[in-house]
């Protein structure tokens, strides 16, 4: 399962990573050291803190440190959820304070290896939301 650093962590919840680190100093959610000393949060763990912080509001908004970019229609973030049907399936990305949902066919999560707690970034035109793994 992948881990992220708090500078990660933090791009992806749309918080600076002083917000982030005072969460985790806070017990908000649990990090660990690796073998270079760097606070690390498991996926999965991230996965679910970011749900929390977008259903409690306290996501990017006023978060002042938080860099924005004009990048047009990519909502980079971590998803929360995959469901895996027969032929299709169903995927959850939370992107800062947005979530996203995706229907694309199993086949295609299978090649990406799209699981909870990866980082992907949504892609949306028109009315069609692409998912690419980073």
């Amino acid at each position: 399962m992948q881990s992220y650093t708090i500078g990660q962590a933090a791009r992806l919840l749309g918080v600076s990573p002083d917000t982030a680190r005072r969460w985790a100093d806070g017990g908000r959610f649990v990090t660990h050291r690796d073998e270079n000393g760097r606070r690390l949060i498991e996926g999965r763990d991230l996965a679910a803190f970011s749900v929390e912080v977008a259903q409690s509001g306290q996501g990017a908004q006023g978060d002042e440190d938080m860099a924005y970019t004009s990048a047009r229609n990519a909502f980079p973030g971590i998803v929360t959820a995959v469901k895996l049907g027969d032929i299709a399936a169903q995927v959850e990305i939370q992107a800062g304070p947005h979530r996203l949902v995706s229907l694309l066919t199993r086949e295609a999560v299978e090649e990406l290896g799209l699981e909870v707690g990866m980082q992907a970034t949504a892609r949306v035109k028109s009315t069609s939301v692409h998912i690419d793994r980073v």
